[in-house]
């Protein structure tokens, strides 16, 4: 055979071997495409029933920025769930987080709704098929009652902000988005042995698997105060260290370490018919994964104790209806661990028996701290810095809530 021949033959066979190997990731990547996407559920019963009250529902103030409610359910039905107690039949909201994100994607700010916070519920659509009467109850009965749907409007209802997506996981979801980014490290003040939680662990920094970081998240009893408030602060606390390890660990850039956290992820969720696919779910990480850790903020809404109950909370008013209002408008907003209290304010609501208001003052003022961070996306202003929290360039000061950021690492 001629020398030009052969070579002709190993171009031949060296295309075709390539081809099949392009071939083969391509049917590959469409494998795996199709079973990720496949993964997630459409909540197609929510997207109707919010339809039917499109006319009563808020409207988005700013283009480009988006509040995706993030529901964590406590149902006992589904994949590994029954450990956690016996299921009644009816599911609650476990933790909510009213996620909003700036228009531009230069923040994000998770807000904590506690679950014992006494809310108007409107009349909802009940899984019997018939609808309930509105109702003066505990936040998580919402979620009870009507599911997300219901959620969503008592949301709107009470804070008249339009939520544009929603995102439901179960306990066993959790636990496999923490194991899927073998673990997440955390600071413990003190060591921890609580049977109820099924947590034994040193003080120090300790880095939990999902198991142990569900019960981290959901203990009241053997850690801080007992209290939901110091329950919601500590869920923030490894929320912000899961933001850090995913970012830290490029998990976003590295495909090998990507696919068992979408596949972990993709299997767990619930989403809106808008999120409910690869596609949808990209679009959303695509304007998340460049915001620096110190540009995600986590708070609770400003709460006390209920004035008729102590173990249910109320709203502080003014600062909840402020807290609103600027995320209405993605105005900017600060986040501090401390925040200055009038000289006559008391640390405790003297009405409710012990528990703590969220400001440790029931003041207009004291809530509130002023910063110029300049204009917003800019190095320019008087301060030279950013102005965290929203996107808008209005020249007003952010005023400052408890909370914290991603970037702050502390021991709790």
């Amino acid at each position: 055979m001629a020398l030009g021949a052969r070579r002709r033959d190993w171009v031949r066979c060296g295309g075709l071997a390539v081809g099949v190997v392009v071939a083969g990731a391509v049917a590959g990547g469409l494998v795996v495409y199709a079973k990720l996407d496949g993964n997630i559920r459409a909540d197609d019963a929510a997207a109707r029933e919010l339809a039917r009250y499109e006319k009563e529902r808020p409207t988005s103030l700013v283009k480009g920025a988006q509040n995706i409610l993030l529901i964590g359910s406590d149902t006992r039905a589904g994949d590994g769930n029954a450990q956690y107690g016996r299921d009644s039949g009816t599911e609650r909201s476990d933790t909510t987080i009213l996620l909003h994100l700036s228009a531009g994607r230069h923040t994000a700010t998770a807000i904590s709704l506690p679950r014992d916070l006494m809310v108007n519920i409107p009349s909802c659509l009940r899984s019997d098929g018939n609808r309930s009467e509105p109702m003066f109850a505990m936040f998580n009965s919402a979620f009870e009652t009507g599911g997300s749907a219901c959620t969503i409007r008592t949301v709107e209802k009470l804070t008249d902000i339009r939520v544009d997506h929603h995102i439901v996981v179960d306990f066993h979801g959790f636990k496999e988005m923490v194991d899927a980014v073998d673990g997440v490290q955390v600071c413990l003040k003190k060591p921890i042995d609580d049977k109820a939680a099924k947590l034994k662990l040193p003080a120090g920094r300790v880095t939990l698997d999902g198991e142990q970081a569900l019960g981290y998240v959901r203990a009241r009893k053997s850690l801080g105060d007992g209290s939901d408030t110091d329950r919601m602060d500590r869920q923030q606390r490894f929320l912000g260290a899961l933001v850090n390890k995913v970012q830290s660990n490029d998990v976003l850039l590295n495909p090998v370490k990507l696919y068992p956290v979408l596949d972990a992820a993709t299997s767990s969720l619930t989403t809106d018919p808008g999120l409910a696919s690869l596609h949808g779910l990209y679009q959303l990480v695509r304007g998340l994964r460049d915001i620096p850790t110190k540009a995600v903020q986590f708070l609770t809404v400003p709460r006390e104790s209920y004035v008729y109950d102590s173990n249910r909370d109320q709203l502080v008013e003014p600062e909840a209806e402020k807290l609103f209002e600027r995320v209405r408008r993605d105005a900017p907003l600060a986040v501090a661990a401390e925040v200055p209290r009038d000289s006559d304010s008391k640390n405790r609501n003297s009405a409710t028996g012990g528990k703590e208001n969220s400001y440790g003052h029931s003041g207009k003022d004291s809530y509130e701290q002023s910063h110029d961070y300049g204009a917003y996306g800019h190095g320019g202003g008087e301060s030279g810095g950013k102005r965290y929290g929203g996107a808008s360039a209005s020249s007003s000061p952010a005023p400052t809530f408890r909370g914290n950021t991603a970037d702050e690492v502390g021991c709790g």
